[in-house]
C-alpha cells in the first residue's frame, strides 16, 4: 500500500477549497476569509490554503472564477437597484408635528433624487485584490524574469558557438585551398615526369648501338 504524506492534499480537499473560494467570491467576500474557513475545516493554516489555491487549484477553475466575479457584480448591481435613496429633509422644513400628526410616506417619495438613483444603478468597478493575488503576481513575474534571463544566456551561448563555427569554417577553407594548390602542383610534377620518361624511352628505343668486330668493322647491335 503506497504511503501518503500527512500534509498531502486529496481531491476532496481541493474540491472543498475551490467551492469555498468561489462561494466567497460570489458573495462579495475575500479569498482570505475563504482560506480561513477551509483551514478551520481541514485543520490547516490559512497560508497553506492560499498557497495551494494559487499554486495548483486556481488554474483548473479560471473560468469558474471569472463567472463568480460576474455573479458578484450582478449581485451588487441588483442590490444597488433595490436600495432606495432619499434626499435629506432641508433644515427649513424641520418642524414638530402637531399632536398625532405624522409625515405621509408620499412626502418622502416626492423628494427622492432620481439622479442619485441612476448613479447608484451604475455598476461600480471594484478591485478585489488581496495578499494572495499580490504574491501570485510577484511569483509569476519572477518566473518570467528567470525564464527571460535563461533564454538570453542560451542565445548568447548559441551566438558564441556560431562564431566559433565560422572561424573553423574559414580555417578549413584555407586548408582546402592550400591542399588544392599542392595537388595541382603535384599533378604538374607528375605530368612532367611522365613526359620525361616517355621521351627517354623513345630516345633509348631508336638510338643505334654498335660494337667492334674482330676484323675491326662496326656492327649495329640495336634491336
Amino acid at each position: 500500500m503506497p504511503k501518503v504524506r500527512q500534509d498531502a492534499w486529496s481531491h476532496e480537499d481541493d474540491l472543498l477549497l475551490a467551492e469555498t473560494v468561489l462561494r466567497h467570491i460570489r458573495e462579495g467576500s475575500t479569498q482570505l476569509k475563504a482560506f480561513d474557513e477551509v483551514g478551520d475545516v481541514l485543520n490547516r493554516t490559512s497560508a497553506a490554503c492560499g498557497f495551494r489555491w494559487n499554486a495548483e487549484v486556481r488554474q483548473k477553475y479560471e473560468q469558474a472564477v471569472e463567472l463568480a466575479k460576474k455573479q458578484r457584480k450582478e449581485k451588487k448591481r441588483n442590490e444597488a437597484k433595490q436600495a432606495p435613496v432619499y434626499q435629506s429633509v432641508p433644515s427649513s422644513l424641520h418642524f414638530a408635528p402637531e399632536k398625532s400628526e405624522t409625515l405621509e410616506p408620499s412626502y418622502f417619495e416626492e423628494i427622492k433624487q432620481p439622479e442619485v438613483t441612476k448613479k447608484a444603478e451604475k455598476p461600480s468597478r471594484s478591485y478585489d485584490i488581496n495578499l494572495s493575488q499580490v504574491i501570485e503576481y510577484l511569483t509569476n513575474l519572477q518566473k518570467e524574469s528567470t525564464s527571460n534571463h535563461a533564454v538570453k544566456n542560451q542565445i548568447e551561448k548559441l551566438e558564441e558557438e556560431n562564431r566559433d563555427l565560422l572561424e573553423q569554417n574559414q580555417q578549413l577553407n584555407k586548408q582546402l585551398q592550400s591542399m588544392s594548390e599542392d595537388y595541382q602542383a603535384l599533378i604538374q610534377i607528375m605530368d612532367r615526369a611522365r613526359k620525361m620518361v616517355m621521351f627517354d624511352e623513345q630516345d633509348y628505343s631508336y638510338k643505334p648501338q654498335f660494337r667492334m668486330e674482330k676484323n675491326g668493322n662496326l656492327e649495329n647491335v640495336a634491336r
